[in-house]
């Protein structure tokens, strides 16, 4: 049983933003976009599904042809590009042999394009000399429709490699894959810089043999409501429990959660049950985890009949330093201590089969644990901690974005308080010095 519901509902805000992409349509992707959205318009009267909200520091950069004209990448910025089909750019970025170096991208199509089995891409980061140092390709496969994708290259110091420890200029490639019968349309792209301190004193070199894998009982009772951000930098914060979004087809909603050291991540994703329909959609929704540089970790999916269905990620080990000895992705990735990310995705086929209105999505996060020590690094560990401020903002809700803005607002505050201690000093002192030379003028 098919049925269509939602159509020409609110078309009035559709027609508001391809007005609103029509005005500033100068380059290729920002005119084909402007194209798409007003046939949407024609087609759906629907309203648009919110776009990918990117780091709004993020500094514009252009991926060069050639390593020779590479723009450089500096520590701890966002960039954004454009991607196109089967593009392959090169960035720069300079490293020293003091701290391992991660360089993610994420990548965003439009939603509710067709891709096939293999396209995605590949970042990694090169020497001088041409040697690969390392890298990470993301993709779609089953569940083949376009949503944003996340992966990292990075460069990690090791005495005893002869590879890649020279400190000077490195290269960032980003290589597109795109067959034939798949969305041409250029990506955006998110790219951020990292750098991460080596430790003190070595630390384990194995993993442990044994580890708790075993899936934890279920978290019952109300889910609270908290709704998924539209990309990393707003990403809604989650702590231990149970979280209810609504999710459209064809739509990504970001979390993030915070994960100490020796600290175990499990979480699923149900879809609730529906009364519009009964068709099954295969690899309707797809549960993905990226870690703190936004190197991806895991990811599943999970078919839909109208019943609710529940999908799980795969049992993570416990945040670890040694983690990243080991060759399997979902180990290695679990690396470092921070925030590590979820986000879920839609099929926009559900549209067809279910109308294109929210579906109920309750996220089930469990965190065990007790926070350990960390592994002793030789400087500050930036966004590979978790801080007194990241765990209130878990329980607040706050995202990325939120929390930047707070702590701004907090240091204007402190800034404001400083110098109003430091004009009362002054006042206070030149009161005093007025009065002792009225006094001195009086005798």
């Amino acid at each position: 049983m098919k049925k269509r519901v939602g159509i020409g509902r609110r078309a009035g805000a559709l027609i508001a933003a391809a007005a609103a992409v029509g005005t500033v349509a100068g380059t290729p992707a920002q005119a084909q976009a402007h194209t798409r959205i007003q046939a949407q318009v024609r087609a759906a009267g629907g309203e648009a599904l919110p776009p990918y909200t990117f780091d709004f520091t993020a500094q514009r950069v252009r991926g060069a042809a050639s390593s020779s004209d590479a723009q450089e990448l500096r520590t701890g910025r966002t960039y954004r590009d454009t991607l196109r089909k089967n593009g392959k750019v090169y960035y720069r970025i300079v490293l020293d042999g003091k701290r391992n170096t991660y360089v993610s991208v994420v990548a965003v199509p439009e939603p509710g394009g067709k891709v096939e089995y293999g396209d995605g891409f590949k970042v990694s980061i090169q020497d001088d000399s041409g040697t690969e140092c390392g890298y990470q390709q993301a993709g779609f496969s089953s569940a083949r429709y376009t949503r944003p994708l996340a992966a990292y290259a990075r460069r990690t110091v090791d005495p005893d490699s002869s590879s890649c420890q020279r400190p000077g200029n490195y290269y960032v490639l980003v290589e597109r894959t795109t067959k034939t019968g798949s969305d041409q349309s250029d990506w955006d792209v998110e790219i951020r810089h990292l750098a991460e301190p080596l430790l003190k004193k070595a630390g384990p070199t194995e993993l442990p043999e044994a580890w708790p894998s075993a899936t934890p009982a279920p978290l019952t009772g109300e889910p609270k409501p908290r709704q998924g951000g539209s990309g990393i930098h707003d990403a809604a914060s989650l702590t231990r429990g149970e979280w209810r979004s609504d999710i459209r087809p064809g739509q990504t909603l970001f979390y993030r959660v915070p994960l100490d050291w020796g600290q175990q991540l499990f979480a699923t994703a149900e879809l609730g049950s529906s009364v519009e329909g009964d068709d099954y959609v295969p690899n309707a929704l797809v549960l993905s985890l990226e870690n703190p540089a936004l190197g991806h970790v895991d990811a599943e999916t999970v078919g839909y009949s109208g019943k609710q269905a529940t999908l799980a990620l795969g049992p993570q080990r416990p945040v670890a330093h040694e983690n990243r000895t080991s060759y399997t992705e979902a180990t290695s990735g679990m690396r470092f201590a921070g925030w590590y990310y979820l986000s879920a995705t839609l099929s926009p086929e559900l549209a067809g089969e279910y109308g294109d209105g929210p579906v109920p999505l309750t996220l089930r996060v469990n965190v065990l644990n007790a926070a350990k020590a960390g592994p002793g690094y030789d400087g500050d560990p930036g966004p590979f901690a978790v801080t007194p401020d990241d765990r209130r903002s878990a329980e607040k809700g706050s995202s990325g974005a939120q929390a930047a803005q707070e702590a701004e607002r907090s240091d204007s505050m402190r800034l404001v308080a400083t110098a109003g201690i430091g004009t009362g000093t002054v006042l206070l002192l030149g009161l005093g010095a007025w009065t002792l030379v009225a006094r001195r003028r009086t005798a």
